[in-house]
């Protein structure tokens, strides 16, 4: 079986307003002051990669679409985007670690690099998409090519390398994308490179919340485009990202250290089934249902 295959996932129709969306002209206020904001990192040329930067860049796209930030750890300790969490609950003494979180949306990467400046492990494909692309390799992320069988022991190789050079690496072993934590398996190969490099893996927990109720407006589902996607996020009211990071794990099998990233990450939020019911508004954008993408986001 292919290490990187993917699940289907779940489908755009999973993707839904839990409160009724912001008039129109908000949203529209939102999408240009994250375009400004992502202009504005543009310019900065490689200097974006610099950590202060980074997170600076990363917090004001997430202020921009009017996104609120909560950090915290397992104990349940969380606090807002303003609060300094520069050294914070993503850091292990400085050394490389490996950050394994769910994967909801695009969003996640912007809310994880808010918290802590880590380089994004990227499919190839996101290093041609216009803006994104660019910004993703000023930041010196790396890209693997789930297509390329052969050429797995080298990413792992590179990840080993990376992680040992005391640079920290976010993965999302799901693959794809899911509507809540508890989605998909946790694929193995990426913490083969920690248990070689005998780096931490530091399982995180991304969730989404409406008035702190759990909801699935920000998920980014199947083959759904990726404006439809925005739309939806600028139109969102009191929407709210929660990262909360668990203690790390070590070991020298990538079995046991994958079991253990998605026990971690999946007892942090209830599966979707239990959560609260989500109410869909007639004005929402809602995507139609669709085929899940195998590749995966």
């Amino acid at each position: 079986m292919n290490p990187w295959a993917v699940d289907e996932g779940c489908t755009p129709v999973c993707a839904t307003h839990a409160l009724s969306p912001v008039s129109p002209a908000e949203a529209a206020r939102r999408c240009a002051a994250l375009t400004y904001v992502i202009a504005r990192g543009v310019s900065k040329g490689r200097r974006i990669a610099e950590p202060r930067e980074l997170r600076a860049q990363a917090r004001g796209m997430l202020d921009g679409l009017g996104v609120r930030l909560e950090t915290g750890t397992g104990t349940g300790t969380r606090e807002g985007a303003g609060a300094g969490v520069g050294a914070g609950p993503l850091s292990v003494n400085g050394s490389g670690t490996l950050v394994a979180a769910n994967h909801i949306s695009w969003l996640d990467v912007v809310a994880l690099l808010a918290v802590e400046p880590v380089l994004p492990l990227a499919k190839w494909e996101v290093a041609r998409w216009p803006v994104i692309g660019t910004l993703a390799r000023r930041v010196g992320a790396p890209f693997i090519d789930r297509e390329r069988m052969r050429q797995l022991p080298y990413a792992v190789a590179d990840l080993t390398a990376t992680l040992r050079s005391g640079r920290s690496v976010l993965v999302f072993p799901q693959a794809t994308t899911w509507c809540s934590a508890p989605g998909g398996r946790f694929r193995r190969a990426t913490f083969q490179a920690a248990a070689d490099a005998g780096a931490p893996v530091r399982p995180v927990t991304v969730g989404y919340y409406q008035s702190g109720a759990p909801s699935t407006v920000a998920a980014f589902l199947g083959d759904e485009d990726f404006t439809t996607s925005l739309r939806r996020v600028a139109s969102a009211r009191d929407l709210t990202v929660r990262v909360t990071a668990h203690p790390a794990l070590w070991g020298s099998s990538r079995r046991q250290l994958a079991a253990g990233a998605r026990a971690a990450v999946c007892a942090a939020e209830p599966p979707a089934h239990v959560r609260a019911p989500v109410t869909r508004y007639a004005s929402s954008r809602d995507a139609t249902p669709s085929r899940a993408a195998g590749a995966g986001r």
